[in-house]
């Protein structure tokens, strides 16, 4: 797949995504917006369209990262217990700070979500059977385990319904003001580029890099902490976007092979594609009424996932 066909698709869909929804606003009416046309575009619908395709490039990109330094197609920010470890820390900041501004919430999400990647990795290391499927098992095993003590606190302190927030994804209460802390996926999505060569080399084994003059502990580290960081700062702003992190790479690699440089593009754009294309889906599917993104990408993406699976066990015999 040509990189120009999914930036066309891109360009398709974000039109259409701004001219979506309760409020008729059409192409031409960018003629002549009154006054309630102009704030809706401005408070909303770009907005949203802003925090859509941040959200889809960053953890396209993430999940591309943590499968290549697991050396794991099927692992990700879902199955590896980061997105459950940050939910954790929007708990923990909830009960620590009544107040809690978004970014404290989002240093707390960030602490927990890299201490839960960094335990995840370490598992890794301990677990002598390395199947490819067994692997993300473990992940969403210490992932609900995470997510139990969530809940028991939550029902203790009467927070359920806070925390249930994050619990899905919803882009439908984006606007002007709520989603600017996105903002700071972008520098770890360029350090992410900058530093896919290494990522790479990481990813073929510590005693290989370590050959080769690589820090690898370094390397590893700086990854884990920009999957960390990017998946508190989505989860904070929109909620959990199930199995993004998990298909896009896995999409990716089936047409472009495993070099992790060359597929950061392509994971970026494909990313925002398939979130644009699911947020479009959910808005037109009930219309007027609204399918939360979690809700679509999760479906979706679950789907993706079996087919991945079968298709690994297909080409194995």
């Amino acid at each position: 797949m040509k990189l120009r066909y999914l930036v066309i698709a891109l360009i398709v869909l974000s039109i259409a995504s701004v001219f979506i929804g309760v409020k008729d606003i059409s192409p031409l009416d960018l003629f002549s917006l009154n006054e309630d046309q102009l704030e809706v575009l401005m408070i909303s619908r770009i907005p949203r369209l802003v925090s859509i395709i941040i959200a889809g490039v960053s953890m396209g990109i993430v999940g591309l990262i943590m499968q290549q330094l697991s050396r794991n197609k099927f692992v990700s920010p879902t199955t590896g217990g980061t997105d459950d470890s940050a939910r954790l820390g929007i708990l923990v900041s909830l009960l620590l700070f009544t107040n809690a501004t978004p970014m404290q919430k989002m240093l707390v999400a960030f602490v927990f979500a890299l201490l839960g990647t960094f335990v995840f990795m370490k598992i890794l290391d301990k677990v002598k059977y390395k199947d490819a499927i067994f692997i993300p098992l473990v992940g969403l095993m210490f992932g609900n385990i995470i997510t139990s003590f969530s809940t028991f606190y939550a029902y203790k302190y009467d927070l359920i319904q806070s925390l249930s927030a994050w619990l899905q994804g919803n882009f439908a209460l984006t606007m002007k003001g709520r989603y600017e802390l996105l903002y700071v996926s972008i520098p770890a999505v360029i350090l992410a580029y900058l530093y896919a060569n290494r990522f790479t080399i990481a990813g073929m084994g510590e005693e290989f890099a370590v050959n080769l003059g690589l820090n690898y502990k370094r390397v590893v580290n700086l990854g884990l902490v920009i999957v960390a960081l990017v998946s508190s700062v989505v989860m904070l702003t929109v909620g959990t976007i199930p199995f993004l992190g998990l298909i896009i790479p896995n999409i990716v690699t089936m047409y472009q092979g495993d070099n992790l440089k060359k597929n950061l593009p392509h994971t970026a754009v494909l990313g925002a594609v398939f979130v644009l294309a699911c947020d479009v889906l959910g808005r037109v599917v009930i219309y007027p009424y609204e399918v939360p993104i979690g809700l679509t990408v999760g479906v979706l993406g679950s789907g993706i996932f079996l087919y991945l699976l079968m298709r690994r066990r297909a080409y194995e015999a």
